[in-house]
């Protein structure tokens, strides 16, 4: 009985108050709506800006190549080159691919090798047929994984140099003597 009555008197008193609650409603909608409008764009150029998104229904094949995180719940064929970016492939995406990344997620499934420059991560959900070349790797309980593990530290480009400087320094020391 209250809530009729106090429907009824309250659209009555709106008349009067009206300019009041006007700017009271602008006031409170614009930051209520500008709250949620900055957090989801906050939140979508976030995502936007560090991680693209092929969903369940993608097929891709061919060369994917960017400067951004990739997360992949479709279908990748070809060759995945996002050097110094995270890929992580989702529970519903295949991938059957040579990825290179900085970091490495497989949530799903991936047939093809992995180059990381940081990590790579198989969760208990994830399969990878290929081999590993990272500087770390996690491979957690329940993952299938078919394959070979290199191990390198982050700083291998600069290694790979001096070896090959140290073995050719060798080499002809060696033909020297020879």
């Amino acid at each position: 009985m209250w809530k009729p009555t106090n429907q009824p008197t309250t659209p009555g008193r709106p008349g009067s108050p009206e300019p009041e609650q006007r700017p009271a409603m602008s006031t409170p909608p614009a930051p209520a709506m500008g709250e949620p409008t900055a957090p989801r764009p906050v939140s979508a150029s976030t995502t936007t800006a560090d991680q693209a998104t092929i969903g369940k229904s993608l097929v891709i094949k061919g060369e994917v190549t960017g400067s951004e995180s990739l997360y992949i719940d479709g279908r990748v064929e070809g060759s995945i080159n996002l050097a110094g970016n995270r890929v992580t492939v989702g529970r519903n995406g295949v991938v059957a691919a040579n990825i290179n990344a900085r970091e490495i997620v497989v949530l799903g499934k991936v047939r093809g090798n992995l180059t990381a420059s940081d990590r790579v991560d198989i969760r208990s959900d994830g399969s990878l047929t290929g081999d590993v070349v990272a500087a770390r790797i996690s491979i957690e309980d329940g993952a299938f994984f078919k394959g070979g593990i290199d191990i390198r530290k982050g700083a291998q480009p600069g290694q790979k140099e001096e070896t090959k400087a140290t073995s050719a320094a060798a080499e002809p020391a060696v033909a020297a003597r020879a």
